[in-house]
C-alpha cells in the first residue's frame, strides 16, 4: 500500500543559513494535492512570549502556467484602464 503525502508536509534544519533573514528550518508540503516549499522562523529568543513559537511562508513548486509577463502597457499599445481591471466598469467615466 502506497502512503498518502495529501496534505502533510515536513520540515529539517535548514544547514545552508547564511543570514538572519534565511529561514532556520526548510522543507515541503503537499496542500490539496499541490507541492509547495515550506520554509520556518522561531520566535527570537527575547521576543514576546506570546509571539507565535514559529512562522512559515509557503511558495509553490512549479510556477502558475498564468504567471507569464505582461507587456508594457505604455510601449504594447495598450490602455491605462487596460491595468486596472475595476476602472473601466466603475471610474470609466473619470479617464476619458
Amino acid at each position: 500500500m502506497e502512503f498518502d503525502d495529501t496534505n502533510r508536509g515536513q520540515i529539517w534544519k535548514n544547514e545552508n543559513r547564511k543570514t538572519d533573514t534565511h529561514p532556520q528550518y526548510t522543507g515541503s508540503i503537499n496542500i490539496d494535492g499541490k507541492e509547495y516549499w515550506l520554509s520556518g522562523w522561531t520566535r527570537k529568543a527575547d521576543a514576546n512570549p506570546k509571539a507565535p513559537a514559529m512562522s512559515f511562508s509557503v511558495q509553490p513548486k512549479e510556477p502558475k502556467a498564468d504567471q507569464t509577463p505582461k507587456s508594457d502597457s505604455v510601449s504594447g499599445g495598450g490602455s491605462f484602464n487596460d491595468e486596472i481591471p475595476f476602472a473601466q466598469a466603475e471610474y470609466g467615466h473619470c479617464f476619458s
